[in-house]
């Protein structure tokens, strides 16, 4: 027992010499990686990619061969890109624009909404003024930050076209509307913004022909098939709620005059409900397509 004693006594201070060895290897080998990665050029899609992967196995549920799951992502450019969601949201939030724009994330790619107001002429693809000066402020962050595929989706209502319409059809109406806010990225947008960016543009910092490629939009006409499908769901809303009053006055519990009143109210609601919906479908879709990383 003494023997151990006084073994341990005869111990140097301080931690072992192998320790010391050990740490100077760790910081050379920190230190090699550190340059290796300052000499490296990371790539957005991969770097996405790895972090998506961290980020899905910490919150439990990692990729699996048994469950169908994918080990690797697609995500638009517009989600990696730093800044662009960003400038999104103010554009978003300014009161100016507040309500008339939404943004959502979807499997095939992410989409602005432009609704709440009159982006066109009546029965026309003649885009307003108003619809113009919108369109500005979400092309210079969409068209610059992005290389993806640009969808443009264009709609019509179910109201007939005036005889004397050069379109012979809604489907052909809402498709030169889609192709009216393709041309306007294209061709005015593109002026405006190399008038504004003329430096940058001879200096070789901003290449306007790559944003601005037309093969990047791409227009799409969905005439008037989604709004015929909101107004049957109108239609049954509003025949379930006559039912009910004809119920209400064999039962007694309402008199035929009241019952008429409340036509006169269904009947106002409706036409209400039907004009804001017609109003609605003015809107322009953006659909920023997702990249495929691999």
């Amino acid at each position: 027992m003494a023997a151990r004693q006084k073994k341990q006594e005869e111990q140097p201070p301080g931690s072992p010499a192998w320790m010391t060895t050990y740490g100077d290897m760790v910081t050379l080998l920190l230190t090699f990686f550190i340059a290796l990665l300052a000499f490296s050029s990371i790539s957005e899609g991969k770097f996405q990619e790895v972090a998506s992967g961290i980020t899905r196995v910490f919150s439990g549920s990692p990729p699996s061969v048994l469950k169908g799951g994918k080990t690797t992502v697609s995500e638009p450019i517009i989600t990696t890109n730093p800044g662009i969601k960003e400038d999104l949201l103010k554009i978003v939030q300014d009161e100016g624009v507040q309500g008339k724009i939404t943004v959502e994330n979807t499997d095939q790619g992410t989409i602005i909404t432009l609704g709440d107001l009159i982006y066109f002429d009546p029965f026309s693809a003649i885009l307003t003024k108003e619809a113009k000066e919108l369109l500005e402020k979400i092309g210079a962050v969409i068209v610059e930050h992005t290389t993806n595929v640009i969808e443009v989706y264009g709609y019509t209502d179910d109201r007939e076209l005036p005889e004397n319409s050069i379109y012979p059809s809604k489907l052909h109406l809402s498709s030169a509307r889609a192709s009216s806010v393709a041309e306007f990225f294209i061709r005015d947008l593109k002026n405006k913004r190399m008038a504004e960016r003329v430096v940058d543009i001879r200096n070789g910092r901003f290449d306007i022909e790559r944003y601005y490629n037309p093969s990047r939009f791409v227009p799409v006409g969905k005439g008037d098939n989604e709004i015929i499908g909101e107004i049957n769901k109108l239609d049954l809303k509003y025949k379930s709620e006559i039912e009910l009053l004809d119920f209400m006055v064999k039962d007694g519990e309402i008199s035929e005059v009241q019952r008429e009143q409340a036509m006169k109210d269904l009947q106002e609601q409706y036409r209400q409900e039907l004009n804001d919906l017609r109003m609605s479908y003015q809107m322009i879709r953006i659909m920023i397509k997702r990249e495929n990383v691999r």
